[in-house]
């Protein structure tokens, strides 16, 4: 998932046991002091405050809060605080039962899934919440007319006839998903899918309520009045994408309420580290954005609030073809050798995060308990002299004598203290090289990429599912998120064996999907993979049961307590 943040990763309960399984990118935030017990009161760590309420701080708005149309990580965090689907992961990364009443049934070639629905899960207005609902949700992502950034991208050669529905060729109630009753759903795959259970979390399957979605029409989400909620948490304060604050407040009509002791969640955007970081110190905080400069980090070196994780997202420089220079391979790979990535994370970074010469992330993909990256290979290192050599052949393969480049970064301090080293490194290393920065909202970096309208944009990305294919499917020809005019059909066809053939073969998979990262970088230079980042939030000691999660939403905050 697309990131002005990022974050991820979750133990694969697979219907195919032979496939994956990813670890845990998330610690807990548990603090250093053990519970006591003294003359039969209630343990100190288990004493619950009267207020239970907490702050956090994020870097950026809320692009939207329309399931089907969002695309980052921001809005999955909100919806899977403000809603749920079938499955969601718990403290743990395990799969768990959101309003399915069970784990799925499947038939005998894994082809077909039933699955039964709570008949107690209820929306906010008081609806039940039916398999009609996702019927409706489902149909509306892959429709072309709705223009779903994910839709397409996340059910084409997966759910049932959703490639021909993007195609046009078919309806989208021909979609493979059907009501068989209000609390039974059959889903039909074009193949059985050996990550369908991580799967089946994600935002975009969500459920929407068809009477309230038409009857709100274009103001649909458009803020808080106009949001149904059926998950832990619903708005009660949310004036739309330009808002820089907002509240949630604990749903009693979600169906474990039971469960959630947090009443009330305030959320402010700060786009300044050392300024989230004072707020927290002022405990006028609970929980801070990641915080990623090196200057702030040492003020909290060994303290209790500092939670740091690496997890596994990984940034990058994409490339845009439409440039004729960008076109030119060499100087592809010219640009992706000429920055010291070394120095990014250990000098400008220094929060943890590790150099990125690969697509798929270290600790987040196995087999056989072997890490995808430990035979995986090592591509793009950093090489200046290389560089500088190709970069030469390249100009003159094109006859270009300088090249100007539009770079779209963040309008954070830290996005601007990463693109202001990228320039740096690009301009010295590279002579006839300039770049022009333009620092953005968060928003409009996203709608700078799906419009295609830079040459180079600093982007990331984060799982979505358990499974090398959430990065390997983003650069296929023509692809939802390729953005960059990048297409081989070598990569193409790899992509779709390990798809097809090979799903029941994981070893001969894994290996394909190794050699097309191979073909992707080393040999197409398709994009400037830069570095894997390290999570560093600030968490309140009196803050407890914030479950953060490698995949999806960064946080889930329905299981914390706060403590005296």
């Amino acid at each position: 998932m697309k990131k002005s943040k990022l974050s991820l990763l979750l133990v694969l309960t697979l219907v195919l046991s032979m496939f994956l399984a990813a670890c845990s990118g998330g610690t807990k935030n548990e603090g250093t002091k053990k519970p006591t017990d003294k003359g039969g009161e209630k343990p100190a760590a288990e004493q619950l405050s009267d207020k239970q309420e907490i702050t956090v701080l994020e870097t950026a708005e809320i692009p939207t809060m329309d399931s089907v149309m969002n695309q980052d990580v921001l809005g999955g965090t909100m919806l899977n605080a403000t809603n749920e689907g079938l499955y969601r992961l718990d403290p743990d990364q395990k799969v768990i039962p959101g309003v399915a009443a069970e784990m799925p049934k499947y038939n005998a070639d894994k082809t077909v899934i039933t699955i039964k629905l709570k008949k107690e899960a209820k929306w906010s207005n008081g609806d039940p919440v039916t398999a009609h609902d996702f019927v409706y949700s489902w149909q509306k992502a892959v429709n072309p007319d709705t223009a779903s950034p994910y839709g397409p991208y996340f059910m084409e050669d997966k759910i049932k006839n959703a490639s021909e529905i993007v195609a046009k060729k078919a309806k989208p109630e021909d979609l493979g998903i059907k009501a068989l009753d209000d609390n039974t759903l059959e889903i039909s795959l074009v193949r059985p899918i050996p990550y369908i259970e991580s799967y089946l979390t994600f935002s975009l399957f969500y459920p929407q309520n068809k009477k309230f979605v038409e009857k709100e029409g274009k103001k649909y989400a458009s803020g808080a009045d106009s949001l149904l909620s059926n998950g832990p948490f619903k708005f009660t304060k949310w004036d739309g994408p330009t808002a820089t604050d907002w509240v949630l407040e604990k749903n009693d009509g979600y169906w474990d309420a039971k469960n959630v002791t947090l009443k009330k969640i305030n959320f402010n955007v700060s786009k300044d580290g050392q300024a989230s970081a004072n707020a927290f110190t002022a405990g006028e905080a609970d929980i801070t954005p990641r915080l990623a400069q090196a200057a702030i980090l040492s003020q909290f070196d060994g303290a209790p609030e500092l939670m740091r994780y690496l997890e596994p997202s990984i940034w990058w420089l994409k490339m845009n073809e439409k440039n004729p220079a960008l076109k030119n391979v060499n100087i592809r790979k010219a640009i992706a050798l000429a920055i010291d990535k070394k120095a990014l994370v250990d000098d400008v970074l220094a929060n943890g995060s590790i150099e990125a010469n690969f697509l798929i992330p270290k600790g987040f993909s196995f087999l056989d308990g072997k890490d995808f990256r430990a035979n995986g290979g090592n591509f793009l290192k950093t090489n200046k002299d290389e560089a500088k050599k190709l970069w030469e052949k390249g100009l003159k393969e094109t006859g270009l004598k300088e090249v100007t480049l539009k770079y779209i970064g963040q309008d954070t301090e830290t996005a601007k203290t990463t693109d202001a080293f990228i320039k740096d490194q690009l301009e010295k290393t590279l002579p006839g090289m300039k770049i022009n920065i333009e620092s953005v909202p968060f928003k409009i970096k996203i709608d700078r990429d799906n419009k295609e309208q830079y040459d180079l944009l600093m982007g990331g990305w984060g799982p979505d599912y358990a499974d090398p294919m959430t990065y390997m499917d983003l650069w296929l020809t023509g692809g939802q998120n390729n953005h960059m005019n990048y297409s081989n059909p070598k990569y193409d066809e790899m992509i779709k064996k390990s798809i097809d053939e090979l799903a029941a073969k994981p070893q001969e998979r894994w290996k394909n999907l190794q050699d097309a990262e191979k073909l992707l970088l080393e040999d197409d230079a398709a994009f400037a993979p830069l570095y894997q980042r390290a999570v560093n939030i600030l968490v309140n000691t009196k803050v407890k049961g914030l479950a953060t999660h490698a995949f999806g939403p960064d946080f889930s905050y329905q299981w914390i307590k706060v403590l005296k």
